[in-house]
């Protein structure tokens, strides 16, 4: 029998197809083995049952191939939460905690606000934020029925009863509502980008990545019909491409939008863009 160490040493082979060999190798055995990555540390010379090495194995070789070591064992950790991924939406990723992090401080002195959130692929912004805020009402939609499916497992896992998960383009099963807060990630790649053909995005939904009119589409089409469902001072906030932010803001403007802001992620990119909807300032009385 191999021993965990022996699969462990493996990594090699993973060195031109990820940027983390050794942390993908250890999530595969552990995930093969139903173990913590503290017993791969404490025992690297146990035998590794012949089933979880064939598993294992087979795993590794969809992992060269390039395939996101998310999909292959079914999960991703976001915020506090282990949420369950397919290949039916994206990977929820670091940056985007951003997202979450501005979100909580936009409403931290409101209480009971309502929230929506747009595009909501695994569930993981509507999710992470009413794991922080109980006392919020979240709605969350996606385009597809799969995602909201597997949005739905994911609220039911946390057993998450302040989130509603429906299906919905954008805004368009919605009527007549209003919220204090609509956050999304949505598409915002350029078809033409290069990276689209690199790493894990090679095997996300297109659809959840790829937008028209370099990569601005469907941000435009939100920030255009927010207004209609936002509460008087409402914010709307948007992840993007770390090169769009000039383009979102004008954008935001452009619809009457106030206080506009724009802040970077861990690495330094602009990520997250911001704004507040005044409804006295575009000439409608607060309660329209």
């Amino acid at each position: 029998m191999a021993t965990v160490a022996e699969l462990l040493s493996q990594r090699q082979q993973l060195v031109a197809c990820s940027d983390s060999p050794a942390l993908d190798v250890a999530m595969l055995l552990c995930h093969c083995l139903q173990k913590p990555s503290s017993y791969l540390r404490a025992w690297p010379e146990a035998e590794v049952p012949e089933p979880a090495r064939q598993q294992f194995q087979s795993l590794l070789e969809r992992r060269i191939t390039g395939e996101p070591v998310a999909y292959l064992i079914g999960e991703r950790g976001f915020w506090s939460l282990d949420l369950q991924v397919s290949p039916c939406t994206l990977i929820p990723r670091p940056e985007t905690e951003l997202l979450v992090e501005l979100a909580l401080a936009t409403i931290s002195a409101k209480t009971a606000a309502s929230i929506l959130d747009l595009g909501t692929g695994t569930g993981a912004i509507a999710l992470a934020l009413a794991a922080e805020r109980s006392d919020c009402v979240i709605k969350a939609c996606d385009i597809t029925a799969q995602a909201v499916a597997l949005a739905e497992s994911n609220r039911q896992k946390y057993s998450l009863d302040n989130v509603e998960i429906f299906q919905s383009n954008w805004f368009a099963a919605l009527s007549d509502q209003s919220f204090d807060l609509i956050v999304s990630n949505p598409p915002y790649i350029d078809s033409a980008d290069k990276h689209l053909q690199q790493g894990d995005v090679r095997f996300e939904p297109r659809s959840a990545l790829v937008a028209d009119n370099k990569g601005l589409a469907d941000i435009a089409t939100i920030i255009r019909q927010a207004p209609a469902y936002l509460s008087d001072h409402g914010w709307l906030l948007l992840e993007h491409g770390y090169d769009q932010a000039t383009a979102v803001q004008a954008l935001l403007a452009t619809a009457g939008f106030e206080q506009v802001f724009t802040q970077q992620d861990l690495a330094g990119l602009d990520r997250v863009t911001g704004a507040c909807y005044i409804a006295a300032s575009n000439g409608a009385k607060p309660s329209e």
